[in-house]
């Protein structure tokens, strides 16, 4: 089983942002039944990440929208830990049905030195 990972960047409508977010692995391939897990690092403060999944036929899943701590629904778990900013996926006993390709996304918590508003000329 290949789990293919990628990101996206949610960020307010109107503001330019400076930062980096990473996820790690881009590629990671599992076999049935094996425990995994994807890492989303951020450079500057975050009030949630998203973590979504899109299947092979294009549709996309809403997995978690976490601020705080850790939720769980069945044999995925996402945390997330601000003070050092990341946020992890976990996947559990991993099922051909697991295949897809997952993003991480994150909402900015702005403040004067990490956004400024942007005007269309």
């Amino acid at each position: 089983m290949r789990l293919v990972t990628g990101i996206t960047l949610l960020l307010a409508l109107g503001l330019r942002v400076q930062m980096k977010v990473e996820q790690s692995p881009w590629v990671l391939t599992l076999q049935e039944g094996r425990n995994s897990s994807l890492i989303c690092n951020y450079s500057i403060s975050m009030t949630s990440v998203q973590w979504f999944q899109q299947n092979p036929d294009g549709r996309l899943i809403s997995l978690f929208y976490i601020a705080s701590g850790m939720q769980q629904k069945g044999r995925l778990k996402s945390t997330i830990n601000s003070k050092e900013r990341y946020s992890q996926l976990y996947i559990r006993d991993s099922q051909p049905g697991d295949s897809a390709t997952y993003f991480c996304a994150v909402e900015t918590q702005c403040s004067a030195d990490t956004c400024s508003l942007y005007t269309k000329p």
